[in-house]
């Protein structure tokens, strides 16, 4: 439409141009003129006359999953009775550092349309929403009137919760293949009974129940279940490692989406799930239950972790868990170490830690690396980045050997996969009967 209006200008002033070289133009230019004002006040008097001619509303969540495609709604009604065409221009919160957001609609006489968009934000907090503003012109395009509706709305952004629906189901039954996950085969049995019942083909004879089995005249079979009610700990290290970005997002908020997931299959699978963040101190600590509140007050202390951009210290860490957590547990550590040397510094604390509980170390690969590695190099300079890429990878598998080496166990993921590779450690470490 705003095309159509520039073209018409266009063309008049083009007329009083060539009035000047032709004057029989002059005339042409004049009615032109003339009947684009005639025009252009009909479409005033057809758009203005009705004081609500457009009625619009946007529908935001009650909070934004980081890292996730959130979805808006946008509801217009037009009171006009002809069609309209709209052009929409949604002041959306200045975290997106969007500045050419609108989208362009027609809407049939005194009807509702409804549409959506998705935002996805990148960092946790407070996102806030402006006004919605509707341009409304009619077939002619000569005109805008613009209705702009006061619909303000603060979102606070929490952890990928959306996340949680997507592993619910294929947690409870270890069925997590369809998202890449190798098979976890059970090794031995957990010692936790549930009942005795008829004995089918697949049943491990080594479970049959004789002195059931001679009172039934059949045979029976115990069957076992995996241990519940046992603490599983997420420790997030917020420290200046752990802001290193990746596709928008920090390691930290990965780390964070990934506890939140964790969390969720932890109390699925009847165990306790607890939290906790260090840098220079330990806070944001949640201790492990498995009551039905459990997952907000994770959710809640999740949604306040932020790093605070210190060297994250270990020993304090060490010492927090020798004076709090006193039952064996499973502790996932989300951090990130570059180098054997770094590890080395914090070996003795995670070794500490590894004698009363179960640690599972969870660090990052560097994929930009990997994309360096497997490129060819054409230069000296493309030759030397590739050997130290080669480097720095190869450090990373050092890491694992070396904590193999203690009997503490690792992930080493990349982040997008961190929340599959971490849920399927903890289902295999269940299977083995070691949680």
């Amino acid at each position: 439409m705003q095309d159509r209006f520039f073209y018409v200008c266009f063309g008049i002033v083009a007329c009083f141009i060539l009035s000047f070289i032709f004057p029989k133009f002059f005339f042409i230019s004049k009615l032109l003129l003339l009947i684009f004002i005639t025009f252009a006040l009909l479409d005033i008097f057809i758009l203005y006359k009705t004081k609500t001619g457009v009625l619009g509303k946007r529908q935001v969540p009650d909070k934004f999953s980081n890292g996730d495609a959130n979805e808006i709604f946008l509801r217009l009604e037009n009171y006009y009775t002809f069609p309209i065409f709209t052009k929409i221009i949604d002041e959306i919160p200045e975290q997106f550092q969007v500045r050419d957001f609108s989208i362009e609609k027609k809407i049939a006489a005194s009807s509702v349309i409804e549409l959506k968009y998705k935002l996805r934000p990148t960092a946790r907090g407070e996102y806030t929403f402006g006004k919605l503003n509707v341009y409304a012109s009619t077939l002619l395009g000569l005109v805008s009137r613009r209705f702009s509706f006061d619909n303000k709305a603060m979102v606070p952004t929490y952890p990928a919760f959306l996340q949680l629906k997507k592993y619910d189901l294929l947690a409870i039954g270890n069925n997590l293949t369809m998202y890449g996950i190798k098979k976890i085969r059970r090794i031995g049995h957990t010692m936790e009974f549930e009942q005795i019942k008829e004995y089918v083909i697949g049943d491990d004879l080594r479970t049959i129940n004789w002195k059931a089995t001679a009172k039934q005249r059949q045979l029976m079979v115990n069957q076992y279940q995996d241990e519940k009610s046992q603490p599983v700990y997420s420790v997030i290290d917020k420290g200046r490692m752990m802001k290193m970005p990746f596709d928008e997002l920090s390691l930290l908020d990965y780390a964070i989406n990934a506890t939140l997931v964790m969390s969720n299959v932890v109390l699925k699978k009847q165990d306790k799930a607890g939290m906790f963040s260090f840098s220079k101190k330990v806070d944001n600590m949640v201790i492990a239950e498995k009551r039905s509140s459990q997952m907000n007050l994770i959710l809640e202390a999740l949604y306040n972790v932020k790093t605070d951009f210190y060297e994250s210290d270990f020993g304090r860490l060490y010492a927090n868990i020798k004076q709090n957590i006193k039952h064996r547990s499973l502790l996932l550590l989300y951090t990130n170490f570059e180098t054997v040397e770094a590890l080395n510094r914090q070996l003795p604390y995670l070794k500490g830690i590894a004698k009363s509980h179960l640690l599972v170390v969870v660090f990052f690969k560097n994929t930009e690396l990997n994309q360096l590695i497997e490129n060819d190099a054409a230069t000296i300079q493309e030759a030397y980045d590739k050997v130290i890429a080669e480097k720095f990878s190869f450090e990373k598998r050092l890491i694992v050997n070396e904590l193999k080496k203690y009997g503490i166990h690792s992930i080493l993921t990349t982040p997008e996969n961190l929340t599959i590779d971490a849920i399927n450690k903890y289902l295999e470490m269940k299977a083995r009967g070691l949680v």
